[in-house]
């Protein structure tokens, strides 16, 4: 127990032993002072020996009894100065006061400067030193300058300053951190003579300048206020402006509003007249469509049915007509071989036939009693005996006008002999007949006047709803008819065509001249 308790307090005293020990040697150095130990030399970087060395910030160890450890602070020191009669250049004394703060320096060589001139030096009396140094690079500054350039320029002096005490305080190992001139005073007023001075200048030229601003006040103010009216007034005449613009537009608006408006309603006009003139135009074509259903239709429909019975009536009279035209040629070709006598045969033939025609015409008339009444000159007699010759002759000039042949010259020229082939009684100037003799038709057969009208009226198709009628051409007149244009069918035609004896001819419309052949269908 006891030997345990022994080694117990001599391990406790050891460690006690070894933590003072430890202390002792072990030395921590803070950021703003500087450790020294002393007792051993060492060589520095320019080749010297010294006997120290300088540890800042850190540790170190320190062989106790052999080394020394010695401290330097390396805060800021602050420094008062202040001079009394410093000549400036111009011989003018005065009085500056100024703060400085130095420190030391804690860069090589300015370190071992102050290691070696300040170590366990008191911080008064290294403030004393520095404070006598700052004050006479001071004095030797204001030297170097006037009172004007000290006062008015302490910037440049205090960096003058600084410059010449830099030498001397790196010497110390001092470095100077700030220097500010607080205050230049001199005891015979110069600087309050100048000052003065300077106030009165720049109180004249405040006044000078105060007035020029005035007037260029005013000037300003008098051109601001031109400028606002001219401004006013340009504003305005642009509001002017804008509001007879905008007037305008609107009136241009307005314009274009009703012109649009109008091209509306014409337009709106314009469509319901194309939709009542497409209305009218459907209507019309519906109207021509129900008339070409309603009446076109069955009139063409008539028409066709109407044309081909016309044409079923037509095709018989067509075939007699031909027979009668060939009855005709036949006959014309016999009074051609007989001669004019032949023609006179067949007109004394023929008489009979006439002037029962001519009595058939007066059957109606029934006369009772004739009564004549003289006017006193005797002839009543003689002009009721005459009347029924004048009428038989006036009868036999209607015949000769309707027919073309002359009775009265046929009647005369019977009894006288034949003057040879190719000549005919001589008409004298009772009207006789034509010595010309007529050459039988060479054309076809012609038909009859009603027939052809009738075949016509059913071969013209109606005319269209809305057609306009064509005016019909005049038809042309007839020529004078000669005796063979006119010859009807008698007792010889019945002989030559048995045929066709029973139908009542019409007299051809052919026309025999001589040295020409023409048909004229009527």
């Amino acid at each position: 127990m006891i030997p345990t308790l022994i080694v117990g307090g001599l391990t406790l005293v050891a460690i006690i032993i070894i933590l003072v020990l430890l202390q002792t040697m072990l030395i921590v150095v803070p950021p703003n002072r500087v450790l020294v130990i002393s007792g051993r030399s060492r060589a520095t970087a320019s080749g010297d020996r010294v006997g120290y060395r300088v540890i800042r910030g850190g540790r170190a160890f320190r062989i106790p009894v052999l080394e020394k450890a010695s401290w330097m602070d390396l805060t800021t020191i602050p420094l008062d100065l202040g001079i009394e009669n410093a000549y400036s250049k111009g011989g003018i004394p005065l009085r500056i006061h100024a703060v400085a703060n130095v420190k030391v320096n804690a860069s090589e060589p300015q370190l071992s400067n102050a290691i070696e001139r300040f170590l366990d030096v008191p911080r008064e009396q290294l403030t004393g030193i520095v404070r006598d140094t700052l004050e006479g690079n001071l004095r030797g500054v204001v030297a170097t300058l006037t009172p004007e350039e000290i006062n008015e320029d302490r910037l440049r002096f205090a960096e003058a300053l600084m410059e010449e005490a830099e030498h001397d305080l790196a010497s110390l190992g001092i470095r100077l951190d700030t220097l500010k001139i607080q205050n230049v005073t001199d005891e015979s007023g110069y600087l309050d003579s100048i000052g003065r001075r300077q106030t009165a200048e720049v109180l004249k030229e405040a006044r000078i300048a105060e007035a020029n601003r005035n007037a260029e006040a005013s000037e300003v103010e008098a051109q601001a206020k031109q400028r606002a009216t001219i401004a006013q007034t340009v504003a305005e005449q642009a509001i002017l402006e804008r509001q007879t613009e905008l007037r305008i537009r609107r009136a241009e608006l307005e314009a274009q509003s009703a012109a649009r408006e109008n091209e509306a309603q014409v337009s709106a006009e314009r469509a319901k007249v194309t939709a009542e003139q497409q209305l009218e135009q459907e209507r019309i074509i519906l109207n021509q469509k129900r008339l070409e259903a309603d009446i076109v239709a069955p009139a063409r429909a008539r028409r066709e049915a109407e044309l081909l019975r016309a044409q079923a009536e037509a095709a018989p009279i067509i075939e007699e007509g031909r027979a009668r035209a060939e009855a005709v040629r036949q006959v014309i070709t016999a009074f051609a071989e007989a001669g004019p006598d032949a023609e006179r045969a067949y007109v004394l033939n023929m008489l009979p036939s006439i002037v029962d025609t001519f009595a058939e015409s007066v059957k109606a008339v029934d006369i009772d009693r004739i009564t004549v009444i003289d006017s006193g000159d005797g002839r009543a007699t003689q002009s009721a005996m005459q009347t029924l010759p004048r009428n038989i002759v006036g009868l036999v000039e209607q015949v000769e006008t309707a027919t073309g042949v002359n009775l009265l010259g046929l009647l005369r020229d019977s009894g006288q002999p034949s003057q040879g082939a190719g000549s005919g009684p001589d008409r004298g100037p009772q009207g006789g007949g034509s010595g010309e003799r007529p050459q039988a038709p060479t054309s076809q057969a012609p038909t009859s006047q009603a027939q052809t009208s009738q075949a016509q009226t059913s071969q013209t198709p109606p005319p269209a709803p809305t057609a306009s009628p064509t005016p019909a051409e005049p038809a042309p007149i007839p020529a004078p008819r000669t005796l063979a244009d006119r010859l009807p069918l008698g007792r010889h035609a019945e002989t030559q065509a048995p045929a066709t004896a029973a139908v009542e001819p019409a007299p051809p419309s052919v026309v025999v001249r001589r040295g020409e052949d023409m048909t004229s269908p009527q």
